[in-house]
């Protein structure tokens, strides 16, 4: 008898391996198929978009080529306005997605130059003796947090002599300060 049952257990076993379903339930075992290179590789952006304002023919939004310069989104603004005080900016930085822009006025009166200490926009580059929080975090790679660092080391040490006293920064290595060149200066 104990035969039998085994043997129909068996039977039992075997009908029911040979009549599973060919594919498991969704989400059980399934293994996803590899990406190729083509789904892996998140599309690069070929353009950039700066808001440009201050002293230009048409403030806005312009969307460049990415690698562009500082003069190029002058240019698709419209270009200078007379009075514009062009030599205050870096014409030859690279602009980022997402930057904003401020071509300030020729006129270089006290009003302005206060506004500028005080960390208001005025495009590029930024002193980083000078700026604040809201000023430092308009650098490309800068948030709140990385602002604060740069700011507190300063009050510690004292005004930076050169770009590269920023690597003494906790977060600003190499590759950042590399980033950093075109957008900011060091004023005494």
């Amino acid at each position: 008898m104990l035969v039998a049952v085994g043997a129909g257990l068996a039977v039992a076993l075997a009908f029911a391996f040979w009549h599973r379903p060919q594919e498991p339930p969704a989400g059980i075992g399934v293994v996803p198929e590899p990406r190729t290179a083509a789904q892996a590789v998140a599309p690069v952006s070929t353009q950039v978009t700066v808001h440009v304002s201050g002293a230009v023919h048409k403030p806005g939004l312009v969307v460049l080529e990415a690698g562009s310069r500082v003069a190029d989104a002058v240019a698709a603004a419209g270009g200078g306005l007379p009075g514009s005080d062009l030599g205050r900016i870096n014409l030859a930085a690279v602009v980022t997605d997402g930057v904003r822009l401020v071509v300030p006025w020729f006129d270089s009166g006290i009003q302005e130059e206060q506004e500028f200490q005080d960390g208001d926009s005025h495009g590029f580059p930024v002193d980083v003796n000078r700026a604040g929080v809201d000023r430092l975090v308009e650098l490309p790679g800068v948030g709140e947090v990385l602002a604060a660092r740069i700011l507190a080391y300063k009050d510690a040490h004292g005004p930076f002599t050169v770009l590269e006293d920023l690597l003494d920064v906790p977060g600003i290595g190499e590759g950042k300060l590399a980033g950093l060149r075109d957008f900011a200066v060091v004023d005494q």
